[in-house]
């Protein structure tokens, strides 16, 4: 599957962005999508993942409460909607693929940067 993030942009502290990330290749539906994150001269971290049909979301507690992913399999694209941005949530962000329950993931795509200004 080929992975294609976009949505990143310049916005203040408290406002909202919505990333998206649109797939191609084989069935959308068959992957669990994970998001992640990484900060300037900071490892990549973990941001939110959700399973193959939406039913169970998981998010880092950093954005839990703020940040919301979704899917939309017939659109073959999962979304993540950013709200109350920090400076701290300053990154580029991945989206991700794979097709197991748990483990790592496979398919990654290029990122996209968002940057909170405060």
């Amino acid at each position: 599957v080929q992975l294609q993030a976009c949505g990143g942009g310049l916005v203040q502290a408290g406002g909202s962005l919505r990333l998206s990330c649109a797939a191609s290749g084989r069935t959308f539906s068959s992957y669990v999508m994970g998001w992640f994150r990484q900060a300037p001269g900071k490892d990549r971290e973990f941001v939110a993942t959700i399973t193959w049909s939406g039913t169970y979301t998981y998010y880092a507690d950093s954005v839990k409460g703020r940040f919301t992913i979704s899917r939309d399999n017939a659109k073959n694209t999962v979304y993540l909607q950013m709200n109350n941005l920090k400076p701290e949530d300053t990154a580029v962000y991945y989206c991700a693929a794979r097709t197991q329950t748990y483990g790592t993931y496979e398919y990654w795509g290029q990122g996209t940067l968002v940057t909170v200004s405060s």
